[in-house]
């Protein structure tokens, strides 16, 4: 099943290549589409995990919009320039630095 999400903080296809390959990786995930124009995920999946994909994505700097605020806003912010910038490095995404953002 497709589970779209509108979220924050997509700028270029360097987001998008680092949402379609963690994402991508998320238990259950079979496809991952990202509009960057509209800031549209879909993640096809399973309906239960949800919730999960969607915290998986704040983890990645892209919270469904509206869904933060404050200082929650601004890690998201950040997360998500440090997210771009590695996606943009090669269309592929250095697990190393992005095992690094998961812990913040």
């Amino acid at each position: 099943m497709t589970i779209e999400f509108t979220v924050e903080n997509i700028k270029c296809s360097g987001c998008a290549n680092t949402i379609r390959t963690k994402a991508g990786a998320f238990d259950g995930v079979t496809g991952v589409n990202v509009d960057v124009e509209t800031g549209k995920v879909r993640i096809d999946g399973d309906m239960s995990q949800r919730e999960a994909y969607a915290a998986g994505l704040v983890k990645l700097g892209y919270p469904e919009a509206g869904s933060v605020h404050g200082f929650e806003s601004a890690s998201s912010k950040a997360k998500s320039f440090v997210s771009c910038a590695v996606g943009r490095m090669s269309g592929s995404v250095p697990e190393i630095i992005l095992n690094d953002l998961n812990e913040v």
